[in-house]
């Protein structure tokens, strides 16, 4: 199988980029441009009338967003970040630097050889497993809590309503906001798709292309490889599709009060949530470039043996020269 050992970054196509960049400004100002003249015709603005962009939340609701919810945030984001660079890693098919093999001495002790892991893998089934359990904690606290009633649509009326939020942001009038008391019901349909829908195929399918699916028995072939994998990195586009447009929209839409709820658990409009943002973005930022293989091996060491393999570029350096 061919490989490229350039860096990611290397091999992307600037030109290709630049393009693909003029043509989504080009297709963004069309859909403001139909927008806001959909926005003209009287059936939508009685639409938009009738339907704001978010229902009533039930009687009893939790109002506000609680500080769990800002570190789960963080963590959540940081754990994506790992995902994202290790699976590129993974993807770019490079040879792995090291290849890492379980210490079947200790738990969990399997009847069978522990497979070998080429430590990309590792590193990526390793975040993998915290951002499980991040996730995990998350939907435990969430219906413990009552905040589920913020994310989980509860009638029919979330569409027409999403629709409208759509339509309005598209048109550059953006609908009224208060995330403190509740969120739009395009904010509701998109979180419970990452949560729900999202998240849990991005476990199954990447459990499914991993080393550690059973290769013998009822589950070896379920789902297919070839469904896994059209699966699998979509779904990694999707989460990006989200970070993005959710970002995007945090800064536009108040972005004081936005970090305030988000990473201060507060409502204000001062600089507090701010400041824990930019302190967040320092760390993730770090964990992007710390999250290599060979930086992380002696982590792996201390679970198993990691089993370093010389690099072509070395040995050549060293080949004696006659």
């Amino acid at each position: 199988m061919p490989t490229d050992s350039r860096p990611f970054l290397a091999r992307v196509s600037w030109k290709r980029l630049a393009w693909f960049s003029v043509g989504a400004l080009v297709a963004a100002a069309i859909v403001v441009l139909a927008a806001r003249g959909l926005r003209t015709l009287p059936s939508v603005q009685d639409f938009v009338a009738t339907y704001p962009g978010h229902r009533e939340l039930p009687e009893g609701a939790p109002v506000g967003i609680p500080a769990w919810l800002g570190w789960q945030h963080f963590f959540n984001v940081f754990f994506l970040v790992l995902l994202v660079r290790t699976g590129l890693y993974i993807r770019s098919k490079q040879r792995p630097p090291a290849f890492w093999t379980r210490d079947n001495s200790r738990f969990p002790r399997t009847k069978g050889t522990p497979r070998r892991l080429g430590i990309s893998v590792w590193l990526h089934l390793t975040v993998d497993a915290f951002w499980v359990l991040n996730g995990i904690v998350y939907v435990v606290l969430l219906f413990a809590t009552g905040q589920w009633v913020r994310i989980v649509p509860t009638d029919w009326g979330v569409v027409p309503n999403a629709l409208s939020v759509v339509l309005q942001y598209a048109s550059l009038d953006w609908p009224a906001e208060n995330s403190w008391l509740f969120y739009n019901d395009a904010q509701v349909l998109s979180y419970f798709a990452v949560v729900f829908i999202a998240s849990p195929i991005a476990i199954l399918t990447g459990l499914r292309l991993s080393p550690v699916w059973p290769l013998e028995g009822r589950f070896a072939k379920l789902p297919s490889e070839r469904v896994a994998r059209a699966l699998h990195f979509p779904t990694m586009l999707f989460f990006l599709a989200f970070t993005f447009v959710h970002v995007v929209l945090v800064l536009t839409t108040g972005i004081l009060r936005n970090l305030n709820h988000m990473f201060a658990s507060r409502d204000a409009g001062d600089w507090v949530g701010f400041a824990i943002f930019a302190g967040a973005i320092v760390v993730w930022i770090a964990g992007w470039f710390l999250a290599k293989p060979l930086v992380l091996a002696p982590l792996a060491e201390r679970f198993g043996t990691v089993r370093r393999m010389p690099q072509p570029q070395a040995a050549r350096a060293q080949a004696p020269r006659g």
